[in-house]
């Protein structure tokens, strides 16, 4: 029996040690393909953006200034922050599965309703409700990934999958090539299929969901031990029969006291009482990467416009090996998260991309940079930067109690992308508009600053989080844990 009544409200069980010990299977391909999309998504939509830009300046598109471009992805982020707060609440009370639907659907009808848009303000309307969709993904999708992946391959496979934001950039880039040139469909209609592809892709993700479960964890401290408890047994079938090795033995077990809900008191408690440091390490992650992302990403197509003279339709051409340089980096450092440990490779990684900044900060100042020379070097910088952010969201879901992991996750990607995502987009769009070289490139120090801060903020209050399981990180708030 996984489930051994002790009193009217406290029960024992042993579902984390038999998710953690679980050996990798193609059912976690599965799901890891399922949730993951949604930050393939996210890069396509931010690339997509970026790469046509400078097209909806074209007077005969949208005729939008580099201030109303800013103003739209400032919008796509605050949608996004909303929705992960929203997001991020109701899948504690409800469960992961049902949330991960209607996120999804919502995203589907922004990016089909932005490629309708016909001036900025359709479009800043549009781009909010896709953000919204796409920032409620995040809480409810990382929380699932986290509790069903084993505690051996969580640190790589959240790092891969976070990572994976950059196939969906360089996928959008690589699409801007054909899209916005005459000879194939033109800048009119192709920056609108360009959204509308996002749609197309969304539709399939829905009919793969449905092979999604519960998390078994989320159950059984929800007074629904006999669900949770059919649940993981369906999945132990499947890994078995899909791996063909039998499944390791199980001793561990912990005391919980369910409950229906949880109320905000004890959750905030948690956060901001008991775990206080770790809030301040994941706040300073959050806000570290996403100034950062935001700031260069949602501007970059202009700043080679403007400063290098780049054409519009051209500009993918330096998006997709960008983007697949971001991918490499979580994909290849992910295994030392694992095996290092996660104190070290935080730190190292988010060191690593400030001083890289710092040097591509000042050689732009001094005009040094070809269009493909300033390419290579922004390569560098996100091939440790990707890694550093990938961890920022890491963190933020692994190291605060199960009762609260997807509203933690989404009040510190809120609170980060709020004050670092929704001010650098409009600060950059202004540094942009002076087309001073000098100001722009002061732009970059402070984001190479924000790393640095991030960098020591791991080193201080870091987490050796690496091959544990969830509930010896964080004590469940039904264990006991505050």
């Amino acid at each position: 029996m996984a489930m051994q009544e002790l009193t009217r409200r406290s029960i024992e069980t042993d579902i984390p040690t038999r998710l953690d010990r679980l050996p990798w299977s193609r059912f976690h391909l599965l799901l890891v393909g399922a949730l993951g999309i949604t930050w393939i998504l996210d890069g396509l939509e931010v690339t997509i953006v970026g790469s046509i830009g400078p097209v909806l300046q074209n007077p005969h598109v949208l005729g939008l200034t580099s201030t109303a471009l800013g103003a739209a992805a400032s919008f796509y982020v605050a949608g996004a922050v909303a929705g992960a707060l929203i997001s991020g609440w109701i899948s504690d009370r409800v469960g992961r599965r049902a949330i991960f639907f209607v996120t999804l659907s919502v995203y589907l009808a922004g990016v089909l309703l932005t490629a309708m848009s016909w001036n900025f303000w359709s479009f800043a309307v549009f781009r909010l409700v896709t953000g919204v969709g796409i920032g409620g993904e995040y809480s409810a999708v990382n929380s699932a990934i986290d509790e069903l992946v084993p505690a051996k391959y969580r640190g790589r496979i959240d790092l891969i999958v976070n990572g994976s934001f950059w196939l969906g950039a360089a996928a959008g880039a690589g699409s801007s090539l054909v899209i916005l040139d005459p000879h194939f469909i033109g800048q009119t209609l192709g920056w609108r299929l360009g959204f509308g592809a996002g749609g197309i892709l969304g539709f399939g993700v829905l009919l793969l969901r449905r092979f999604v479960p519960e998390s078994p964890r989320w159950l059984v401290v929800h007074c629904r031990s006999e669900e949770a408890e059919h649940t993981l047994g369906i999945i132990e079938r499947k890994v078995s029969a899909m791996s063909r090795l039998p499944l390791a033995p199980f001793h561990d077990k912990i005391i919980i006291h369910p409950r229906p809900a949880y109320g905000l008191a004890p959750i905030f408690r948690s956060m901001l009482k008991t775990h206080r440091k770790r809030s301040l390490l994941a706040l300073s992650l959050m806000i570290a990467q996403a100034f950062l992302y935001n700031a260069v990403f949602f501007t970059y197509g202009i700043v080679l416009t403007h400063f290098y003279h780049v054409p519009d339709r051209r500009t993918g051409i330096y998006f997709v090996p960008l983007a697949l340089g971001n991918f490499l980096g979580p994909l290849l450092l992910g295994p030392f998260f694992d095996t290092i440990g996660r104190k070290v490779m935080i730190s190292a990684t988010f060191a690593a991309s400030a001083f890289l900044l710092f040097v591509t900060a000042a050689l732009f100042a001094d005009n040094r940079f070809s269009p493909a020379t300033l390419n290579a070097a922004w390569i560098a910088v996100f091939f440790f930067a990707s890694a550093a952010a990938s961890s920022a969201y890491l963190t933020a879901s692994e190291i605060f109690p199960l009762e609260t992991r997807a509203l933690a996750i989404a009040c510190f990607y809120a609170a980060g992308t709020a004050i670092g995502g929704v001010l650098s987009p409009l600060l950059f769009a202004w540094l942009i508009a002076t087309g001073s070289r000098v100001a722009l490139s002061g732009g970059y120090a402070l984001a190479g600053l924000l790393l640095c801060l991030a960098a020591f903020a791991e080193w201080l209050w870091g987490v050796a989080a690496e091959g544990k399981s969830l509930e010896s990180i964080a004590a469940p708030i039904s264990s006991g844990g505050t």
